[in-house]
Order: C-alpha cells, then structure tokens, then sequence
C-alpha cells in the first residue's frame, strides 16, 4: 500500500476511533450511574463466561436476576465496545510505524495512545477487582478522557483544517487561554468524576442552596482524601455528610469558575480570536450554559438516569471542544 492510501487509511480509522471514543465514554457513565461497576465480578469475562449469564443461572453459588444480568450486560456492553476501540487505536499504531517515512505522518501520537489504552484496560481490571475504588474509577475516567481529547486531537490535525488566520505576537495570548481552558475543563470533570465514584451527587439535594444551608459543614481534608476507607467493596460510597457536601460543594464553585472564564474569554475572542477561534469559544460557551442547566437538573429531580448520562455527554463534548480550541489557536507561521 502506497504512503497516500495508508494516510488516507489512518485519518479514516482515527476518525472512527475518536467517535467510538465518545461512545466509550457515555457507555462508561451508564455503567457507573446504573450501578452496574461490579455487575461483572471478574475480568475481562463475566463470571467466567464470555458474555453475562443467562437469567436463572447459577454461577459461583449465585442466582442470576433479571436485574442483576441486566446490569452484568451494561458491564461487558461497555467492555465489547472499548476492546473494538483498542484495536482500532492498535491499528492506527502499526499504520504509523508502517508509515512512518511519510513527513507528514504522526508516530509519536499513536504510539501513546495504544499506551494509554493499555493502562486504560488495567485501570478497567483493578477498578472491578478493587471494589469500586473511587481513585481508582476517577482515574479510569480520567484516563478514557484523555483517550477521547488525544484521539479528536489526532483527528482535527490530520483532517488537514487549519486556523485560516496567521496570528502575530500581539494576538498569542489566546493559545494561553485556550490551554487555560483545556486545563479548566478537565479538572472539572475530575472534580465531576470524584462527585460520581464517592456518590456524592444527592448530597446537596436542592439548589442553588446545599441541606437548605449556603454553606453546611464541610470536611476537606477527607473529601479528597485519595487513601479513605478499608478495601471492602465502595459501591454505594463511604464519605461521611460533611466530606459528600465538601466534594459536592466544590464541584458547583468549579461551575462557577467555568462560567467565569468564558464570560472574560468570550471578550477576548472578539478582541484577539481568528473566526474559527471565535466559534470555538462560542460553542463552548453554549455547551457550558447547557451543562450547567443538566447539574442543576440533576440535583433538582434527585440524579434521573436520562440527565445524569446526557451530563457526563455534554461533559465529553465540552472536552473535544476544548481540544479543538486549541487546535484553531495555533498560530501558523508568519512568512
């Protein structure tokens, strides 16, 4: 095969990687929020079959529910899938070594990636074997988050789409905040992953107050503790009111930050952004308003299945959007 097939090749799988990604993550969240973690007890099959149990099975001394094999689904679903996204990362891999003569090809990246999948799968293993771990299950988010930003990266800079304006050195600042809100971005969702792996999002069940308090007892020293608790299973949380409200709390201060930043970036956009820079910022803008009204949903209507996923999505997007943020922000070279 000819390097222009094979490059032709590679941005086609890197653009069914990147969508399968976010598939991945949403899937991941279903699997969390349906309390489906340890629906599989072992990995990578489902007590010791490739695929959950049959209704009525015995399996280990255990009687299979609907319910339980239900959620035994959700697990391996969610397993099926994101091992059809390792190998479609393991081919963009071996396409890069394969062509890795051509200039214009990325080794570096795919290389990393399949890296990164790889920690992803042992995270995936430890994360049923410890029980439910919140470090553990927030690094396994973090990490398929990352997956999702790197692979939309790889995409947007071989899709060939390029800012159209050459910026000068009066205009650099933007690359600074378009990191700055990159950065933001996924701290939020670290922040929005502890809520979830601690069960910490009905601790404040009304709005815009928390236990009908502006500010309850707070505990932030063992909110964010990352070594708490024994090694029994975690499913359900252990944190106590005060450290729940204290992770819950900064979570909603983080939103606030966000909004913060993107009401000043959105003046800078206009000032120093080239056109696509300026769509970014506003696209952004739209999904953190949206994100926002689902948080809020979320606490108002007691964390529903259909709000809670539809959140972790608009949490992805806004993750891709900051990546192609940034990639709109760097500068071409000045002739």
């Amino acid at each position: 095969m000819d390097k222009t097939k094979m490059s032709s090749l590679f941005r086609r799988i890197a653009l069914a990687a990147a969508l399968l990604a976010l598939v991945v993550v949403v899937l991941g969240a279903f699997v969390r929020l349906t309390d489906a973690g340890l629906g599989c007890p072992d990995w990578p099959g489902c007590y010791g079959l490739l695929t959950a149990p049959d209704v009525g099975s015995q399996t280990a001394d255990i009687v299979h529910t609907e319910t339980g094999v239900a959620k035994a689904w959700n697990e391996m679903i969610h397993r099926y899938v994101a091992g059809t996204l390792s190998l479609l990362v393991l081919a963009l891999a071996v396409i890069a070594v394969l062509n890795r003569r051509d200039p214009d090809q990325p080794v570096a990246v795919p290389l990393a990636l399949l890296a990164l999948v790889i920690f992803q799968a042992l995270l995936g293993m430890w994360t049923v074997t410890m029980l439910l771990r919140p470090e553990i299950v927030t690094l396994h988010l973090l990490m398929g988050m990352a997956t999702l930003a790197t692979l939309w990266w790889l995409w947007f800079r071989q899709a060939g789409e390029r800012s159209l304006l050459a910026y000068s050195e009066k205009e650099m600042p933007t690359r600074a905040w378009a990191l700055g809100a990159l950065l933001l971005i996924y701290g939020q969702i670290a922040l929005g992953g502890w809520v979830s792996t601690n069960y910490a999002a009905l601790h404040c069940p009304d709005f815009p107050t928390c236990q009908e308090q502006w500010w309850p007892e707070t505990d932030f020293s063992g909110a964010f503790d990352l070594n708490h608790g024994d090694n029994s299973n975690f499913e359900g949380g252990k944190l106590t009111n005060a450290q729940g409200v204290t992770v819950h709390i900064t979570h909603r201060i983080g939103a606030l930050i966000l909004l913060l930043f993107f009401s000043i970036m959105l003046w800078i956009a206009q000032v120093n952004g080239g056109h696509r820079f300026k769509q970014a910022v506003k696209i952004i803008a739209v999904l953190l308003l949206i994100q926002i009204g689902l948080g809020i949903s979320n606490v108002v209507f007691l964390l529903p299945l259909t709000i809670a996923v539809a959140h972790n999505a608009v949490a992805a997007l806004l993750l891709i959007a900051s990546v192609y943020l940034n990639h709109v922000a760097k500068p071409k070279k000045l002739n």
